[in-house]
């Protein structure tokens, strides 16, 4: 099994960028716990971040086919991106949406997504545990779902 790890615009700040709000973990260390748990779920992962939209949606439509499901902390990207949206579902592969903060805590332009009722599930407020959380998640579901061709 694979999955992706997909992160957005500005998200390469994480440790220094608003420590009370985002903390003081970086990027790095996110994607390194979450290969260890990927590992002790026997689940391969790839990760990638860029600051560039039409990236994100190369690599999505590069690397999603031979995925089994897809992480994503989208950032801003979030609140507007129907092209990050349109990616995702051109590869129809399930997704979980993950933010650091609670985004409802925040600014009301913060409170809508328009990935969310295309992701299996969100994960919002439990800081850099919430990529764990939403790993453990996927991986569980994706494990459920009967063999193709049952």
């Amino acid at each position: 099994m694979k999955i992706l790890l997909l992160n957005g615009v500005n998200l390469n700040t994480l440790g220094s960028r608003e420590p009370v709000l985002y903390g003081t973990t970086t990027l790095g260390d996110i994607e390194q716990r979450f290969a260890e748990k990927a590992a002790a779920l026997g689940v391969e992962t790839l990760a990638y971040q860029t600051n560039l939209e039409g990236e994100l949606v190369n690599f999505i439509h590069q690397q999603a086919p031979a995925a089994d499901g897809i992480i994503i902390n989208a950032a801003a990207w979030t609140h507007y991106s129907i092209a990050v949206r349109d990616a995702l579902g051109a590869v129809a592969k399930p997704f979980v949406e993950v933010h650091i903060s609670n985004v409802y805590a925040r600014e009301a332009f913060r409170h809508h997504s328009v990935l969310s009722d295309k992701a299996v599930g969100m994960i919002t407020g439990l800081g850099w545990r919430g990529y764990l959380a939403a790993l453990e998640a996927l991986v569980g579901m994706l494990r459920e779902q009967p063999a193709q061709g049952a």
